[in-house]
């Protein structure tokens, strides 16, 4: 950290360990504050929140998050394997955590929020320590930089759209979920509530439908047809077609020629 980034930690936190001490600069500082903030002691229990963070996070009331929300016992916090992350900022340091997801139905689960039509929130996080006048940390602060909130189609059409830019390659759900801007597990749920199958179920089905089209050329045998859609033409990429399809490749062929 440079000198003058520490300058700045070291007025920030000056500034906030004033605004504890002070209830009117609070009360007229914290709530204009432009972006949701908390503040929590070092135990990691919620002390303090602005209506912006409130609002954002659809919590319903200060009485039922204050005293009562850890940072540090949050299962969404757990999940994401991040609370040794944050507790960083308890040894002087500041923290950043890039595109914290919480899927919105977990958040239900967990706290009391508001039923709302979302899928899940998405932001970047930096928690910086607060100071006492014995340079110690007595509070951390955490502000939140929202980047999305997903309702879910959104995010379902950008997978679908990835898959068929990426279908000649090896299905990777780990990508296919960062286009899709999601966590893999909260993507793969999601994506089978809105598209009726698995995201991997749904490459297979879109590749077979190209494989289908490209068996049409007749100038290319059937193993030819699969090496174009970079499948291998054994025995098991065979039952899989007919899987899909109802006939094997050759009777597909044939029987399109037909038609």
């Amino acid at each position: 950290m440079s000198i003058y980034d520490q300058d700045v930690q070291t007025g920030i936190s000056s500034c906030f360990m004033q605004m504890l001490d002070e209830k009117d600069i609070y009360e007229k500082v914290f709530e204009l504050f432009p972006y949701p903030l908390q503040i929590f002691s070092v135990d990691g229990t919620a002390r303090m929140i602005n209506n912006a963070a409130l609002e954002m996070m659809g919590i319903k009331s200060r009485e039922s998050h204050i005293g009562r929300y850890n940072a540090f016992e949050d299962p969404i916090v757990i999940k994401l394997g991040v609370v040794d992350k944050i507790r960083e900022v308890l040894t002087g340091k500041t923290v950043h955590l890039t595109d914290f997801t919480a899927p919105y139905d977990d958040m239900m689960r967990y706290f009391d929020v508001k039923e709302r039509n979302l899928k899940a929130i998405n932001s970047d996080i930096t928690c910086f320590p607060l100071f006492n006048a014995d340079g110690r940390v007595e509070y951390f602060a955490a502000v939140f930089f929202f980047k999305n909130i997903y309702t879910g189609k959104e995010e379902i059409g950008r997978a679908k759209l990835y898959i068929k830019s990426h279908w000649k390659e090896p299905f990777d759900a780990d990508k296919t979920a960062k286009a899709a801007c999601l966590s893999k597990s909260h993507f793969i749920k999601l994506f089978k509530k809105h598209a009726g199958v698995t995201p991997y179920e749904y490459y297979i089905n879109y590749k077979i439908s190209k494989l289908k089209e490209v068996l049409l050329d007749t100038n290319l045998t059937i193993a030819q047809a699969f090496t174009e859609c970079n499948m291998n033409y054994n025995g098991h990429s065979a039952r899989l077609f007919k899987k899909k399809v109802g006939v094997s490749p050759s009777q597909y062929r044939k029987t399109s020629k037909q038609n």
